[in-house]
């Protein structure tokens, strides 16, 4: 199997050669001017890290250049790793203390939710755990039928609903079934949500609660998959997701297909959520549990 390293090596290759990898360009051997933080400035913006966030971290960086007394824009290099390092929470430990174990898993359209269940589904098999996928997305025929090719092709069980059906009792029926069957993880894939809209939302919620009825305490986690490659507009996504269905976990997908990569670090200062997995590629291996030394240290590859 690839080494873990190479797959983060691998997986931001893209990235490290955008907007990150310009700082090498940048932080050269000439002096710290006003020009250098404009253009420091500018860089991490364009890198998705947003307007806060990239202020929060000049400002920090000018309170080091201050305090150690740097003069040399080269020397900003070890600084802003540690500063974007110091940005980013380790994941906390996933543990699974009640069987079933409920995950809803929610995102808008596009997002790479249902393929990211599939990815999930498998990593958890192969931990030798009992995994049920539940297609819950009953709006959409074409996710039903991607989730259950996903579950051929992984050899998963899948509980799915008819299209135009109720996903809620979809849901229901799916925790009903995995009690009996005495599985240990159920996966659901939840409607992709535009989260501008009110009625849609609603029905999440609906969704959500009918996790609680069929089972106490469901779901027991609330994973959202935001797109890297949306950028700040996922900001808003998560903030409206985290507020209908609370939210407790982000997976990062797409991060290979991303020239930015900057989101990780507004999630966290903004979203105040921990990012749980990265997709750093296709295949379901690509699913990496999110390893903040990898990430920063590959993204600032030049």
């Amino acid at each position: 199997m690839e080494d873990i390293f190479e797959r983060w090596k691998k997986g931001l290759t893209r990235t490290s050669k955008a907007a990150f990898g310009r700082l090498a360009v940048l932080l050269k051997a000439s002096e710290i001017r006003p020009e250098t933080w404009e253009e420091l400035e500018a860089l991490l913006i364009q890198a998705d890290l947003g307007m806060v966030t990239t202020q929060s971290i000049l400002n920090s960086l000018k309170s080091s250049v201050r305090k150690i007394g740097i003069t040399k824009s080269q020397d900003l290099n070890p600084l802003v790793e540690s500063e974007l390092r110091s940005r980013l929470d380790d994941p906390p430990e996933i543990v699974f203390n009640t069987k079933p174990f409920i995950i809803l898993i929610v995102g808008v359209n596009g997002s790479g939710k249902t393929t990211t269940i599939a990815k999930l589904g498998k990593r958890f098999a192969d931990e030798r755990r009992k995994v049920l996928l539940v297609a819950a997305d009953t709006f959409r025929a074409a996710a039903v039928d991607q989730l259950q090719v996903w579950a051929g092709r992984l050899n998963l069980p899948i509980i799915a609903g008819q299209p135009g059906s109720d996903p809620g009792a979809v849901v229901y029926d799916a925790i009903q079934s995995a009690q009996a069957k005495q599985c240990e993880i159920v996966l659901i894939d939840t409607a992709g949500r535009l989260h501008t809209r009110y009625n849609l939302m609603e029905e999440l919620k609906k969704v959500y609660r009918v996790c609680g009825k069929a089972l106490e305490g469901a779901p027991h986690a609330v994973w959202m998959v935001l797109d890297a490659t949306t950028g700040q507009n996922a900001l808003m996504q998560g903030k409206s997701f985290k507020e209908a269905v609370n939210v407790s976990g982000v997976i990062l997908a797409k991060l290979d297909g991303s020239s930015k990569g900057g989101m990780a670090f507004a999630i966290q200062q903004e979203l105040k959520l921990p990012i749980l997995f990265a997709g750093l590629g296709e295949s379901p291996e690509d699913l990496q549990p999110f390893k903040p030394d990898e990430f920063v240290k590959n993204l600032l590859a030049s």
